[in-house]
């Protein structure tokens, strides 16, 4: 995963009083850490705990929620689990989360059977409730897990949705994207607000113009550094590329090769790039394929200079954990004969690997020509209106239609008419983001994060 890859910083917590018997505690952390690693690991993330803090290695007092916090920023901490190991520490929790700035789940195990005589073991349900409303009061975001056994699917299933948004934030607060020359005159549907984006959220627009990514494309060609000749074989190897010239597949290659050496220079982790005239009138080749297999390798690029089209793409495929691709679809006709269905489409920017199971994809004029895979998908579209920004969300799932030329997939909805007219309504274009499988829910959190609302589509 690389740069994508989450570290969460533990912090498993107690209460500090001598009402609960520490050895409970020392017991519980020991196994809520060993689960949560377990979980990390097959999710690829890193783990941080706070055995710096003290012999019991358990967050407890105010003082060491700064402490902790400190630590958590030199190690990159994207999120904090604070499991709750008794009561645990809700003005210590609280405080980490103020400082750090990070998503934080709460989250503790079940009880054990209480005993017939004497002090409960751990009273950690009863502790969540009072962190859930001091972190409420200290104005930090939270996501809750539901109290379960350490050892259920739902710790396993609530942690994993919880890294899922996590990856979706970082995602978001980092985006420096990638704008290559401008957008076609007729799109005013694309225009953005590019200092309202840095100034509120932190999403800085990198501007690549004309010349340089030709001048960049063009140095490539005459070079032929040994990255042409792999993205040039990669294009042969996931295409059938028999009614391509040459010439002009070494030239998508290059395309490729030069927006990968430009997100190098200036750090973009998308793109959003012109695509009617930037590359046709100088190289004669479209783009299409050559985005395709961008996205592929998890740098998302949207057509038409779609600054918000290559956010939503990005937080689907962080949604995803950057491990399949997403695709940018035009929202392009209503099914004929099943009126909750919509033909999601697009003229051939789609990645290979999304092709229908049986189905080879070609490529015609440097476009992909496929129908896409079925099954469940996710689709979202980031929009702002005077100020409101919102992110469209909603899921199908792929159904029978017509065939037809481009990248497509019939997509079917609980309920078009009404997604149509929240659609038209706005502040959304044709333009949607879509990504195999059901992230809604993930999406839907991560909007609590940053800012944005949330409209879910049912």
């Amino acid at each position: 995963m690389g740069k994508n890859k989450l570290v969460i910083g533990l912090a498993p917590t107690r209460r500090d009083t001598r009402d609960f018997e520490l050895r409970f505690a020392h017991e519980r952390k020991a196994a809520v850490e060993a689960r949560i690693r377990q979980i990390a690991a097959r999710l690829g993330a890193e783990v941080v705990n706070v055995d710096f803090l003290n012999e019991e290695g358990l967050l407890i007092f105010p003082s060491e929620a700064e402490r902790a916090a400190e630590v958590f920023r030199q190690k990159q901490v994207d999120c904090v689990i604070a499991p709750h190991v008794n009561f645990g520490a809700e003005e210590a929790v609280a405080l980490l989360g103020k400082l750090l700035g990070k998503p934080l789940l709460l989250w503790g195990p079940r009880d054990d059977t209480p005993p017939a005589c004497g002090p409960r073991q751990t009273d950690t349900q009863c502790g969540l409730f009072a962190t859930g409303m001091i972190l409420d009061r200290y104005n930090v975001p939270y996501t809750y897990l539901e109290n379960c056994w350490i050892d259920s699917e739902t710790l396993d299933r609530g942690v994993e949705h919880f890294l899922r948004v996590v990856s979706v934030v970082k995602a978001f607060r980092g985006l420096r994207i990638g704008q290559i020359s401008v957008r076609p005159r007729t799109f005013l549907t694309v225009k953005v607000n590019e200092n309202d984006l840095l100034e509120r959220f932190g999403v800085d627009i990198v501007t690549i113009d004309y010349t340089e990514i030709n001048l960049e494309i063009g140095q490539i060609l005459e070079k032929k550094p040994p990255r042409l000749g792999e993205l040039l074989e990669d294009l042969r190897k996931d295409y059938d590329v028999s009614s391509m010239q040459p010439e002009a597949l070494e030239r998508i290659a290059a395309m490729e090769c030069a927006i990968l050496n430009l997100a190098d220079k200036y750090g973009c982790t998308c793109f959003a790039s012109e695509c009617w005239r930037t590359f046709s009138v100088p190289y004669g080749i479209m783009p299409c394929a050559g985005f395709a297999e961008l996205i592929q390798r998890g740098l998302p690029v949207a057509c038409e200079c779609d600054i918000h089209g290559a956010i939503s793409s990005t937080l689907l495929a962080a949604a995803g954990l950057w491990q399949k691709p997403t695709f940018l679809a035009d929202l392009t006709i209503r099914h004929p004969t099943n009126d909750n269905a919509e033909l999601l489409w697009h003229c051939g920017p789609c990645p290979s690997s999304l092709a229908k199971p049986g189905v080879r994809p070609t490529m015609q004029n440097c476009l992909g020509q496929f129908e896409l895979a079925g099954g469940d998908i996710t689709v979202c579209r980031f929009g702002e209106s005077h100020g409101q920004y919102r992110l469209f969300i909603g899921e199908g799932r792929a159904v029978d239609g017509p065939p037809t030329g481009g990248n497509y997939v019939w997509l079917e909805t609980n309920d078009w008419p009404k997604w149509e007219r929240r659609l038209v309504k706005g502040p959304y274009i044709h333009h949607i983001s879509a990504l195999h499988g059901t992230y809604a829910s993930v999406l839907e959190d991560a909007c609590e994060y940053l800012g944005v609302t949330a409209e879910r589509a049912e």
